[in-house]
């Protein structure tokens, strides 16, 4: 990378002169680039293919990313995807949850920057599941999709290569976790029994991607056959309502329940909104203010939390909007809670190549 004279990173562009895995794995290592994965040969050909499924010029600069100021356009974009394995009609996707990281509420800097384990988990929306090929049913977090690993994938090859995030670099992460590898999935939109996830949150487009930074997902079971949603909820609000989370002290907090298709069935055939949701787990997932206190010296609470008397029970984020409610996944009693790393808000934006 080279730096301009108000100190912004701009990419240097390195001739391939081999392009077989055992040359791109010996010039990658020897400039400190990669994910430590084998990657595809970014030729003019792969990258062109890419940057046909976008609009716009290829070299006009879309924003830059924290911690190093990194430039973004096209066609780093489209280098990046090519080296991740994406195939070209996953690009639009890529940019889009790249254009939702550089947002200011993301507070990529912080995201980057922390010792958390954080990572952005990208959830995509929409047509583009199927004209796309994500996957949104079963193992959707997990291997065997080419749509959903290349993408999460591709939006880290971009944290490591222009935003600067290298373990002990940009990245001070203390442990890291496998999510910092890939970390993309598709809202299961059949198995949605309330409006999809995009329009809940005022955005009507035919395809949508939702990026949130936080950990990994943590996993909820309930097989009770009768399939109450008291039952679910209340296993949800216990994973919620830890103090190991970075949440825990954090009252602009969020939390992504992603609920398995069963699991929502239930809850919505006892008549139960989203919103329902939200709330029963809002007023559920709470300790004792003394808790908090007791455990953090500093309480990046709103001011109504700071006023409480100690034995007063306090949820686990400020406002029951911060625990976002979607479905994703296939058959078996299931769900996932994904906190954020707290200083952080997620961002939603419609299909932008």
């Amino acid at each position: 990378m080279t730096t301009t004279e108000a100190g912004v990173y701009l990419p240097e562009f390195v001739e391939l002169i081999d392009e077989s895995p055992e040359s791109m794995f010996a010039m990658l290592e020897s400039r400190g680039l990669g994910d430590g994965l084998p990657m595809v040969a970014p030729t003019k050909a792969r990258v062109e293919a890419m940057l046909a499924h976008a609009s716009g010029e290829s070299d006009e600069v879309l924003f830059t990313l924290q911690p190093r100021s990194g430039v973004v356009t096209r066609r780093v974009v489209a280098i990046n995807a090519v080296m991740a394995g994406c195939a070209p009609e996953v690009f639009p996707v890529v940019l889009t949850a790249l254009r939702a990281l550089a947002r200011p509420e993301i507070n990529l800097r912080g995201v980057n920057a922390t010792t958390h384990l954080v990572a952005p988990m990208v959830i995509v929306h929409g047509e583009v599941i199927r004209t796309a090929g994500f996957n949104s049913g079963v193992g959707a977090f997990g291997p065997g999709n080419r749509a959903n690993a290349t993408v999460g994938r591709a939006v880290r090859l971009i944290m490591l290569h222009v935003a600067g995030a290298k373990p002990g670099f940009g990245d001070a992460a203390t442990h890291g976790q496998p999510a910092k590898y890939t970390f993309c999935a598709a809202e299961n939109s059949d198995a949605t029994p309330w409006e999809s996830y995009p329009m809940s949150v005022g955005i009507d487009s035919p395809s949508a991607v939702t990026v949130h930074c936080g950990e990994g997902p943590h996993n909820v079971h309930d097989a009770e056959a009768a399939g109450d949603p008291a039952l679910i909820l209340d296993k949800i609000a216990s994973a919620m309502t830890s103090l190991a989370q970075n949440n825990a002290p954090i009252s602009q907090a969020e939390y992504f329940i992603i609920l398995g298709p069963e699991h929502a069935a239930s809850i919505s055939e006892r008549a139960m909104t989203r919103r329902d949701v939200s709330n029963y787990l809002f007023n559920t997932a709470r300790m004792p203010a003394r808790v908090f206190r007791q455990h953090f010296q500093e309480l990046a609470w709103a001011n109504w939390m700071k006023a409480v008397a100690d034995d007063e029970l306090l949820p686990m984020t400020g406002d029951a909007e911060n625990i976002r409610v979607l479905v994703s996944g296939g058959p078996g009693k299931h769900s996932l809670v994904v906190p954020s790393w707290g200083m952080t808000r997620s961002v939603t934006l419609p299909l932008e190549g």
